[in-house]
């Protein structure tokens, strides 16, 4: 199951869910008008997923901490074979998992290929907590993992391993570059304070070269967070993001007076300015997600079906992103 059909019954207490165009929202959205708690994640995972975060900020906790623990909804499903425990494997069969998170602090951690560890968040904020690192890899990032008492696990489903199979008989070394298999969990929160915190989470494209880490993990690519000023992120193939450092570029957009909207429309289109090549890739896909200081949110891709899910003034949102046409 993919993220257009994960876990559409359950719902936040008290709150609606709708599916509405991202023009709609940003009518309504005026600057300075708008105050936390809110939540923006990328595609349509849905409510278990923030509602998870805005009860831990109910609970008292920190912004960092609803982050966390809504990413670490979609990590545990088995159903999403684009994070977590159901992760699609690379080509040698290993399913390697990337993620970041970064605090209203600048504060940072990563990890990447990572393998048996199902919540690669939760290992990346104890990187960024625990270590004076912000990254760690591979096999040291295990071993890191072992040490805070995570559980080592061999977590492959029979869904991945069926698919990986049926792969392997076509073996043309050349993953498919398309939004089914780049659904990232990037998500964003400001708490009522107005404070900041952002994270993401992704196994990678199915298929990858084994040791293929794409932009998910890196601070600047795929998140950045600027308490001043705003937070982003990204989903789509990572290699792009990476070469604008997308997530950063959005942010100083706003830095520089942008709303979140024309920042991710200025973003999508440097990607295509600078790399011409990707105008022409079949099922070329990218999009950025930026929530401002004010309450802002903004989204935009290189093409039609990026959805996003908000969480504001109570009420839970799946939104169209707005796109552009190549």
């Amino acid at each position: 199951m993919n993220r257009r059909t994960f876990l559409k019954t359950a719902s936040i207490a008290g709150a609606a869910s709708a599916v509405m165009p991202a023009s709609s929202i940003a009518s309504t959205e005026m600057r300075g008008e708008n105050k936390g708690p809110i939540m923006v994640s990328t595609w349509d995972f849905k409510l278990p997923v923030h509602e998870a975060g805005i009860a831990a900020l109910q609970e008292g906790g920190t912004v960092l901490d609803a982050v966390e623990k809504s990413i670490r909804v979609v990590e545990e499903d088995p159903k999403v074979t684009s994070v977590g425990r159901g992760g699609f494997p690379d080509h040698d069969g290993h399913v390697t998992l990337d993620a970041c998170i970064m605090d209203n602090n600048g504060n940072a951690g990563s990890v990447m290929f990572l393998e048996h560890i199902v919540h690669a968040i939760s290992v990346a904020r104890r990187v960024m907590e625990k270590t004076p690192h912000v990254v760690l890899a591979g096999d040291g990032a295990l071993q890191f993992a072992i040490e805070q008492g995570f559980t080592k696990e061999d977590y492959m489903t029979d869904e991945a391993k069926k698919a990986h199979q049926e792969w392997l008989k076509k073996n043309n070394y050349s993953p498919p570059i398309n939004r089914e298999n780049h659904d990232t969990i990037g998500l964003l929160a400001m708490d009522k304070d107005g404070n900041l915190a952002g994270g993401c989470s992704t196994s990678g494209a199915a298929w990858k070269m084994h040791g293929r880490v794409g932009d998910s993990p890196i601070i600047g690519a795929g998140l950045y967070v600027d308490n001043e000023i705003g937070a982003a992120t990204s989903t789509g193939l990572g290699e792009a993001v990476i070469k604008i450092a997308g997530s950063f570029l959005v942010v100083e957009a706003m830095r520089n007076g942008k709303s979140p909207q024309e920042a991710c429309e200025m973003a999508v289109k440097r990607i295509f300015e600078k790399q011409v090549k990707y105008k022409t890739m079949e099922g070329f896909f990218v999009g950025f997600l930026a929530l401002s200081k004010q309450g802002e949110v903004g989204a935009y891709a290189t093409g039609k079906g990026f959805q996003y899910t908000l969480f504001k003034n109570g009420v839970n949102k799946i939104v169209d992103s707005e796109y552009l046409s190549k």
